[in-house]
């Protein structure tokens, strides 16, 4: 005779069908659009009216100095690299009469500079490589000057410039600030912003358009709370959160 089915032995109800929930689609990331040429050109003519010559904050006396000051102001401020070079330049403004004071007293002159035992120690060694292969000379060439201890990118542009005359644009906090918030030349690095702004500034504009890119970041355009009312390009600046 066949054994009943005990209830342990009863059929399992069938599992229920799991409910997933959909997954909302990613945000997509807002896209500026670029600026057009005829947008650039008329940026630029804005800040070369209000501005027609404008000039570095940094103090120097000759292309020597102009390298050791941006040389030293190397996260630190104009202000603060001001204050200690007003000092030191009296008295070493060459390569020998930097080599000669050393870099011990060259540290006291500049101890309320930020990393200022690396500094000295890298202005010495820079003073040294410029008399011995260069004649006491600033070299005129990026990859020279790229050479020298201490000496980066952004050294080598704002040197070409401001002391020869080049057309290069040297990124700095500020100047990479404007070019991501205004959709200028947006980019992840201060080489992308860089080449992105040598790309789309005239050639008539390009002598001086980092000087008036990085005052505009300085004094307008600042990190926390800028000064949209007072801006002279607001209404062709990209960014979603202007104030105007």
């Amino acid at each position: 005779m066949a054994k009943k089915a005990t209830p342990s032995q009863s059929k399992k109800p069938a599992p229920k069908a799991r409910v997933t929930k959909a997954l909302k689609p990613a945000a997509k990331k807002i896209k500026t659009k670029p600026w057009t040429h005829a947008e650039v050109v008329e940026a630029f003519t804005r800040f070369r009216k209000a501005n027609p010559e404008p000039k570095g904050e940094l103090e120097h006396l000759n292309p020597y100095t102009l390298l050791v000051a941006v040389a030293l102001s190397a996260q630190a401020t104009d202000v603060g690299v001001n204050k200690a070079t007003r000092h030191l330049f009296p008295v070493a403004d060459t390569p020998e009469k930097m080599v000669a004071l050393g870099e011990e007293k060259l540290r006291d002159y500049i101890k309320t500079i930020g990393l200022y035992r690396t500094k000295a120690k890298n202005v010495i060694a820079l003073s040294e490589q410029l008399i011995e292969r260069h004649h006491s000379q600033v070299p005129r060439s990026r990859e020279a000057l790229e050479a020298l201890p201490g000496v980066g990118r952004k050294t080598a542009n704002v040197v070409l410039n401001i002391a020869f005359g080049e057309p290069t644009i040297a990124v700095d906090t500020h100047l990479f600030r404007v070019g991501n918030r205004t959709g200028l030349a947006p980019g992840k690095t201060p080489l992308e912003v860089e080449l992105g702004l040598e790309k789309i500034i005239p050639a008539e504009f390009k002598r001086h358009a980092h000087h008036w890119l990085i005052l505009h970041g300085r004094y307008t355009c600042v990190a926390r709370k800028p000064r949209c009312e007072v801006c002279i390009i607001n209404d062709l600046c990209r960014w979603p959160e202007k104030t105007v």
